[in-house]
């Protein structure tokens, strides 16, 4: 009876070791099979970090020579240069931009995308690196005389929206009488205002108050300013806390260094820019 006790003793001592923090056996611990398997180490061995993206004017956009430029893409650029590695910018359609995370075809979207407990059902996001904000839009012989929010809720009123955005969400609410229509491109919806074949526009700040400014003739804004507040967050696949640790900690030093506050200016605050584009 002793031997067999003295059997399951070292039996014991033998599978805690196995699976003790540490390495036992040649065996790696847990921690850094975790660790190894984390998309942070994934990207710094594979040498790319893998953006997904859509075109948000001026989040992401594309120049005269068809290059990436605007605030998204200076963040991810900046991203990459401080971990040593390149970046590959994967544009995808916003309203399957969540999927395509899921399912490995970039690394982290880091595409204005606002937090909301809805997608963060799906995926987890850092904490926010940037506030953004819907604004509204509108065509001035078809929304003649409005100057509020609530003339907009109506069902004779026709509101033009990106597929997949919170600018949906925000219609929705605001205006649960009025008629969206749905585009997969930003610019469509601008394109479906100037044409006058709708009301208005909600989008992301500050592209409608840029829309005004650059045809004066037809268009105007209801309202100054936006009628929401949005955090804005890289979103990640969910189980991989080193790989988040790493895009908070990036974030907390790109504010505390100004640089995220200097590139916001840039992108937001002028339009230094916009005789880069089309």
């Amino acid at each position: 009876m002793a031997k067999n006790n003295r059997l399951l003793t070292l039996i014991s001592m033998l599978l805690l070791a196995l699976i003790a923090p540490g390495t036992v056996f040649g065996a790696k611990s847990l921690g850094q099979q975790l660790s190894e398997e984390s998309t942070i180490n994934q990207i710094q061995q594979r040498g790319v970090l893998r953006v997904g993206m859509d075109t948000f004017l001026p989040w992401a956009m594309k120049d005269k020579n068809g290059e990436y430029i605007g605030f998204e893409i200076d963040v991810a650029r900046k991203i990459a240069e401080d971990i040593d590695v390149t970046v590959e910018f994967v544009p995808t359609k916003w309203a399957g931009i969540i999927p395509a995370l899921l399912t490995g075809k970039f690394d982290v979207i880091i595409g204005g995308m606002g937090i909301t407990p809805q997608r963060a059902l799906k995926v987890n996001f850092s904490q926010p690196y940037e506030y953004s904000g819907m604004a509204i839009v509108a065509h001035k012989e078809k929304a003649a005389g409005f100057a509020s929010l609530e003339q907009f809720n109506d069902e004779s009123v026709e509101i033009a929206c990106k597929l997949g955005t919170t600018a949906v969400a925000a219609a929705k609410k605001y205006f649960p009488k009025a008629k969206l229509r749905l585009f997969d491109d930003e610019a469509q919806t601008y394109q479906e205002l100037r044409n006058g074949n709708v009301h208005a526009v909600v989008g992301s700040a500050p592209r409608p108050a840029f829309e005004a400014i650059k045809y004066p003739e037809t268009l105007f804004l209801p309202i100054e300013g936006t009628f929401t507040k949005e955090p804005i967050g890289f979103a990640l696949r969910k189980g991989d806390a080193d790989t988040l640790e790493f895009f908070n900690a990036w974030i907390t030093g790109a504010w505390a260094s100004g640089w995220l506050e200097e590139k916001h200016h840039y992108w937001f605050g002028t339009k230094e820019w916009e005789g880069m584009i089309e």
